[in-house]
């Protein structure tokens, strides 16, 4: 526990009002962990509501070298907000107004505070839309979102938060405030600081404000759901649908052990007993673009071990399809009180091979491992299951190292969306070049030289 100076509390007391100051241990408590499970008592908890309000505490922290780690609501999944040096950390969950929007323009500005769900709230009576969509787009905020560079289930059409962020107002580990970006969709001018920041998962600079790209409303929108006899059937279908010219709004896989965890627990959401792939499709646009799009779907899955194909025609039907998707989270529960829960990418088409790997790496370390993801870019959520005990802990921590090394031989990514945070920093080596980590640590120290913002990480 790092004890804050006494003089630096009275200028906080100061410089923040009670309710946004918060000493008592019951208060910081909440603020010392996120989804990983992981905690780390914060010395203290600041709620920032103002731009200025921000550049005075980073030079505070500089002059007193007190570590600060950002804190949006929590939802990160690999310890990237955990405050492992203690110190402050900053909440910027009451600092979320909208300060500009130009339907013309497509382009809204807001606070790092506000939720997905608000901003899209917000935009959807103009017909617009902004496209990341995480799982925790109901509860997350804005600025974590560009922290670990969100995207879900639209970024096969749409991509993530860097590609749909024109600008970004900061503050930096030394206090210096500036803008990135602009306001339109092209703009060459300095290098592109935007999307260095987006990513970062607050080791750079805090993001005030953004400065997002917004998108049309499609006209309309299928849901459809195909399972398959095998993975490798059902990965030909997603390679042929890809290849068509209509991209998939969302394109998402389960594997076989997906399957048998939903036939256990919900049977109504999966009627057919022979599937061991299911992909989950939707497409927006046009009411004539829909149906083309439908047709070369149904000719990409033709005769590729397809077993059936069901197209929702009612909003009901729709949110039904999306239920096996949707439950399989809280189902993990059954299989083990533990859970690993990584999100590696690999090329589309070695979806197959690395299945069958992870399910042999499962047999050898006497593991249940279940697989679902984001199919269309080949973004796996692989989660291991297992209960709380010294053996167990000790076999999945092996497993975990093995699927990494089957990742990055297969060409792939360790992270698509979640982010390196705690969880797999042991692991950054096996994906990034010492010359390509030497420049990301002078980067930092130009961010950041004295190191408080989110150290450790």
């Amino acid at each position: 526990m790092l004890d804050l100076p006494t003089t630096l509390v009275k200028t906080l007391q100061h410089l923040f009002s009670e309710n946004d100051f918060l000493m008592d241990p019951a208060d910081r408590w909440v603020y010392g962990y996120d989804n990983s499970r992981r905690h780390s008592m914060p010395s203290a908890v600041v709620f920032i509501r103002a731009h200025e309000q921000l550049v005075e505490l980073v030079k505070l922290a500089n002059h007193y070298r007190i570590p600060l780690t950002a804190h949006g609501r929590g939802t990160a999944t690999t310890g990237a907000t955990v405050p492992i040096a203690a110190g402050i950390v900053v909440s910027f969950e009451k600092m979320n107004r909208i300060l500009d929007f130009s339907p013309a323009d497509r382009f809204i500005i807001v606070e790092a505070g506000i939720s997905n769900q608000q901003l899209q709230e917000t935009i959807h009576p103009e017909n617009l839309f902004w496209a990341p969509d995480p799982s925790s787009a109901a509860f997350s905020s804005i600025g974590g979102n560009l922290a670990c560079n969100a995207g879900g289930p639209r970024a096969i059409k749409y991509g993530t938060c860097r590609e749909n962020t024109l600008g970004l107002r900061l503050v930096t580990g030394s206090g210096d405030s500036f803008h990135t970006g602009a306001r339109t969709t092209k703009s060459v001018v300095g290098y592109d600081f935007t999307r260095l920041i987006i990513g970062s998962q607050g080791t750079l600079a805090f993001i005030t404000e953004a400065t997002l790209k917004l998108l049309p409303l499609p006209e309309a929108e299928a849901t459809l759901h195909a399972t398959f006899s095998s993975i490798e059937t059902a990965t030909d279908a997603i390679i042929q649908i890809l290849q068509q010219p209509h991209t998939p709004s969302a394109l998402e896989f389960m594997d076989h052990t997906a399957l048998t965890l939903i036939r256990r627990y919900a049977p109504e959401l999966l009627q057919n007993p022979h599937a061991q792939a299911l992909l989950l499709i939707e497409f927006d646009g046009t009411e004539n673009t829909i149906e083309h799009a439908i047709d070369y779907l149904k000719r990409a899955c033709h005769g590729r071990g397809l077993l059936e194909i069901t197209l929702a025609k009612t909003n009901e039907q729709r949110k039904h399809l999306w239920k096996a998707r949707k439950a399989l989270s809280p189902l993990l529960r059954h299989l083990g009180n533990q859970k690993i829960n990584e999100d590696i990418v690999v090329p589309v088409s070695h979806l197959p091979l690395f299945i069958k790997r992870a399910e042999l790496l499962a047999q050898k370390h006497k593991l249940t491992i279940v697989n679902f993801g984001h199919a269309g870019n080949g973004n796996i959520h692989v989660n291991l299951l297992f209960d709380s005990n010294e053996d167990e802990i000790a076999r999945a921590q092996t497993c975990l190292k093995e699927i990494f090394d089957l990742v990055i031989e297969l060409k792939g990514s360790l992270s698509g969306e979640h982010g390196i945070g705690l969880d797999k920093l042991p692991f950054i080596e096996n994906e990034i070049e010492s010359p390509a980590l030497k420049l990301i640590s002078q980067i930092k120290t130009c961010f950041d030289p004295h190191g408080i913002l989110n150290p450790g990480k």
